[in-house]
């Protein structure tokens, strides 16, 4: 029940749509990250008046609280939370692998202690599968390891073939259960996809064998992990670009976890069709918003009496109905309204550039549209 139809390119830069038992996804697009399955501060109206066709949940977060079997006696996570669009579940193995002092890594999987009351638990590719299928996404990612940057390149091929290994188990388990070998799972969602992860740190033998060795396994899509962990952008880029062109042209490409504006753009010009990352959300409940003429601080005090917009290009409900003076006194009075009208206004523009892109690639003038962007992005921000 998962297909992706190529519709288009322009140069690099690639126009398509997938579908799911929840609906189509035009892309390239950006999934605001829902960790707990809420997008924080937002209302589902909210996200769907931003433009948002799909969201991202945490496998990690939610096996622990409220628990993968509690939602699925609920009907899955589509009908706990109340979204009826698209989602897509990560493995929880970046927040695994996060916590350094709490985990330890076998062959078996991640053996780590909760951060909520610190219970011992094993997160194995298998259960990461079967938590998945609980939740009933229409996206599961396969459990990889996450490697943090600088690794050698030791280093970096052995997680590589560790996490191709563990993507082959996750998908020999997914079709155990596609198959009723698994009925004690309890699959909310049949039509389930599955993405395999190409890791391989910033080395491109490792990148070019893992590629190979994931596309070889056989899924859904593919997703390009171990980035933006602080390698130098250029560097990011780069990698970026040499694995699109070694994964499928007929099947979705992720890039987990970027980034800036900017990166969104520049990786779309490599191939990349689909992204998430926390930066507008966080950076709203942070006070930096994001405008069509730089970044803005709405803490700082030039704003105090400032009656315009966030960014008058915007037509989001913030932009439309408030000021920076008063978007500024709600967050200096620690105000959950700021938040709540912060975030809407960043996942706006994050939404509505993805929009332009997808617009772009069709008229094919991405390549126009990129400088023009990038040019307005390198700008000084607003608060410099």
């Amino acid at each position: 029940m998962f297909s992706f139809t190529l519709l288009g390119a322009d140069g690099g830069a690639r126009l398509g749509e997938f579908r799911t038992p929840h609906g189509a996804v035009q892309t390239p697009a950006f999934m605001p990250v829902g960790t707990q399955g809420s997008v924080k501060a937002m209302r589902h109206c909210d996200l769907e008046e931003a433009g948002a066709q799909i969201i991202l949940g945490n496998t990690y977060h939610l096996y622990l609280r409220p628990g993968d079997e509690l939602v699925a006696r609920r009907g899955g996570l589509h009908d706990f939370i109340g979204w009826p669009h698209p989602i897509l579940t990560d493995s929880g193995g970046y927040q695994v692998f996060s916590l350094a002092h709490r985990r330890k890594i076998t062959e078996e999987g991640a053996e780590f202690r909760s951060h909520l009351d610190g219970s011992a638990h094993l997160l194995s590719p298998e259960r990461a599968v079967d938590i998945q299928a609980r939740l009933g996404s229409d996206i599961a990612m396969v459990l990889d390891e996450c490697l943090a940057f600088p690794a050698t390149r030791d280093e970096a091929a052995h997680s590589m073939e560790r996490s191709v290994r563990w993507a082959a188990r996750c998908r020999t388990r997914l079709t155990q259960i596609r198959e009723g070998q698994a009925a004690e799972v309890g699959a909310t969602n049949v039509g389930q996809a599955q993405f395999g992860i190409v890791q391989g740190g910033v080395f491109e033998d490792l990148r070019d064998q893992s590629a190979g060795a994931t596309v070889g396994v056989g899924f859904e899509g593919y997703a390009i992990g171990g980035l933006s962990v602080g390698e130098p952008i250029d560097l990011m880029y780069t990698v970026v670009g040499g694995t699109a062109r070694r994964l499928p042209e007929r099947q979705p490409r992720y890039l987990m976890g970027a980034g800036t504006p900017q990166d969104l753009v520049e990786c779309v010009a490599r191939g990349i069709d689909m992204f998430d990352c926390v930066l507008p959300t966080r950076n709203a409940r942070n006070g930096q918003l994001f405008t069509s003429q730089g970044r803005l601080n709405i803490k700082n005090a030039r704003y105090a009496e400032d009656e315009g917009p966030v960014d008058p290009a915007c037509g989001c409900y913030t932009c439309r109905t408030h000021s920076r003076a008063y978007l500024r006194h709600l967050y200096l009075a620690g105000e959950m309204t700021a938040g709540a009208l912060n975030t809407l206004h960043n996942l706006t523009f994050y939404l509505d550039t993805m929009r332009m892109i997808r617009e772009a690639i069709l008229l094919r003038t991405f390549d126009r549209f990129r400088q023009e962007f990038l040019r307005s992005a390198s700008r000084l921000s607003l608060d410099s």
